[in-house]
C-alpha cells in the first residue's frame, strides 16, 4: 500500500462529494439566496463545536495577489514569533498546500485523520442541515480550522476563495484586519459584470471591530469601501501605490497591516524576504529559463507580461491553457504578441471546463506576431517535453493561463511525493 494512500483516499472522498451537493457557490445558481453558503458553513462548523471561535483572523480578498498577500502576511507573523495558520486556494501540486501552520503544510496523515473525524458530521449535515451538506471548498476550510485549533494557533490568515460577501470564509465574525488587494474582472458569472458589483461583493468581508486596508487606487471603487467602513465603524486605510511593480505594491500593503498589528520593521523585512510561492512567476530552471505562472485573468496576465520584460531571453515559447469561462480572447490578445511559438493545450482537471485548444489557436492566430508559430497538443506534458527540446539555452519558456496547468507541469521539477514528504513546495 502506498504510504500516502490514506491521504489520496481522503482527497478522493472530498472531490467526490460534488455529485450529491445541492448547490455549489462556484456554479452560480441565480434562483437561490446566496447567503445559503455562509449559513451552510456556519451550520457545519457549529456541528464541530465552532473551531474558529478563538483565532485572531486576518481576512484577505481581491482580484489579483490575494494568495500572495495572505502568504506574505503569514510569513511576517511567523517571523515575529507568532503561531500562525494559513488557508489559501487553489493548490499547485497537491491538496495539503492549501493548509499551513508556520513553515509546514498539514501532514497528509493528519489531513486524512481530520477528515475521518469530520465524516459523521458530514453525514449529519447532509441529513439535517436546511442548507445542505458542505462543499469541496467548505470542507477544506473546515479541515484547516480544526487543524489550526489542534495546533493551538493564535493567528489565522484566511484567503477568500471567490468574492467575499457570500464566500464560505466569510463566517469569520471578528477579524483583526480585512484586506482587499485590488478590483478587476474575474468570476463575473458569480460576482457581477461591473467593477462596482465586484467591489461591493468583495467588501462584504469588512466587519465591525476590524481595520480595513486596500491598495485599490480608483476613487469610484474606494468610495464603495469607504461607505461600508463608515457604516460598520471600521477604520479605512488606503495605501497609495508608489510603484507599478506588483511585488512592491503587495509588500507595501502587507507592511501597513503588519505595523497596525505591532510587528517590528525587522520582522516585516524578514517575513517578506522569506515569502516564496509556487507557480507565481516561479523560475524552476535556467538554460533555458522555465517560468511557471498560474495567472488566469487579465490583470494577472498583465503582471506576468511586465515581469517578462525584466528577463533577458532570445525567443519565448509559451505553453498556454485557460478555463473556458475566462475572458479568453482579451487575455490572448495581450499575451500573443510577446510569444515566438505558442503551444495551445489543456489542463487535466475535469471539474473545470477548459477552453478547447483549437479555439485558443484561432485566437492566437489573430493576435500573434507575424513570424510566431502555433502548435495544438491535447497532452500538456507532451507540450512541455516538446518545448524543452525545441528551446535553446538562451530562450525562455512560460507556462501560464491556468493555475491547474502550471501546477500539473510543476511536477516535472517537484513531484507530489516531494511536497507530501517535505511538507513544503520547495
Amino acid at each position: 500500500m502506498d504510504k500516502f494512500e490514506k491521504y489520496y483516499e481522503a482527497v478522493r472522498f472530498i472531490e467526490g462529494l460534488s455529485n450529491v451537493l445541492s448547490s455549489d457557490y462556484m456554479k452560480k445558481d441565480h434562483k437561490i439566496d446566496e447567503s445559503i453558503y455562509t449559513k451552510r458553513m456556519r451550520y457545519f462548523l457549529h456541528l464541530l463545536g465552532d473551531p474558529d471561535k478563538n483565532f485572531k483572523f486576518i481576512h484577505v480578498t481581491g482580484t489579483s495577489g490575494k494568495g500572495t498577500v495572505a502568504t506574505m502576511l503569514q510569513e511576517v507573523l511567523f517571523a515575529s514569533g507568532k503561531n500562525v495558520g494559513l488557508f489559501t486556494s487553489p493548490f499547485a501540486t497537491t491538496s495539503i498546500e492549501k493548509i499551513r501552520v508556520n513553515d509546514k503544510y498539514i501532514p497528509p496523515d493528519e489531513f486524512a485523520d481530520i477528515l475521518a473525524y469530520l465524516k459523521p458530521h458530514i453525514d449529519k449535515a447532509f441529513v439535517t442541515s436546511p442548507y445542505g451538506g458542505p462543499s469541496y471548498f467548505e470542507l477544506f476550510f473546515a479541515i484547516s480550522l480544526v487543524y489550526f485549533a489542534r495546533k493551538k494557533c493564535d493567528w489565522v490568515v484566511a484567503e477568500v476563495g471567490c468574492g467575499g460577501r457570500y464566500d464560505a470564509t466569510n463566517i469569520i465574525q471578528n477579524p483583526v484586519a480585512t484586506v482587499i488587494t485590488n478590483i478587476n474582472y474575474d468570476h463575473t458569472h458569480i460576482l457581477g459584470k461591473t467593477l462596482k458589483k465586484i467591489a461591493y461583493d468583495k467588501a462584504g468581508i469588512i466587519k465591525k471591530g476590524s481595520v480595513f486596508f486596500t491598495t485599490e487606487q480608483r476613487p469610484r471603487l474606494l468610495k464603495i469601501f469607504e461607505e461600508i467602513c463608515q457604516k460598520e465603524k471600521v477604520k479605512f486605510n488606503f495605501i497609495k501605490n508608489k510603484s507599478e511593480d506588483v511585488k512592491e505594491i503587495n509588500a507595501s500593503l502587507v507592511s501597513a497591516v503588519a505595523r497596525h498589528i505591532g510587528i517590528s520593521e525587522k520582522d516585516i523585512a524578514i517575513g517578506l524576504e522569506k515569502t516564496k510561492l509556487p507557480c507565481r512567476f516561479e523560475i524552476v530552471q535556467k538554460n533555458p529559463i522555465v517560468i511557471l505562472d498560474g495567472a488566469h485573468n487579465f490583470s494577472k496576465i498583465s503582471s506576468t507580461i511586465a515581469n517578462l520584460k525584466k528577463i533577458k531571453y532570445k525567443k519565448l515559447f509559451l505553453v498556454f491553457s485557460i478555463a473556458k469561462n475566462k475572458e479568453v480572447e482579451e487575455i490572448v490578445k495581450i499575451i500573443a504578441p510577446v510569444a515566438d511559438h505558442v503551444f495551445c493545450t489543456r489542463y487535466l482537471v475535469s471539474e473545470r471546463k477548459c477552453a478547447p485548444p483549437k479555439d485558443l489557436a484561432e485566437f492566437f492566430s489573430r493576435y500573434k506576431n507575424s513570424k510566431a508559430k502555433i502548435t495544438v497538443l491535447h497532452d500538456p506534458s507532451q507540450a512541455l517535453d516538446m518545448v524543452l527540446k525545441l528551446a535553446s539555452p538562451e530562450d525562455a519558456i512560460l507556462v501560464t493561463g491556468s493555475f491547474f496547468l502550471a501546477g500539473e507541469l510543476r511536477k516535472k521539477w517537484y513531484s507530489e511525493e516531494f511536497v507530501l514528504k517535505n511538507l513544503s513546495s520547495f
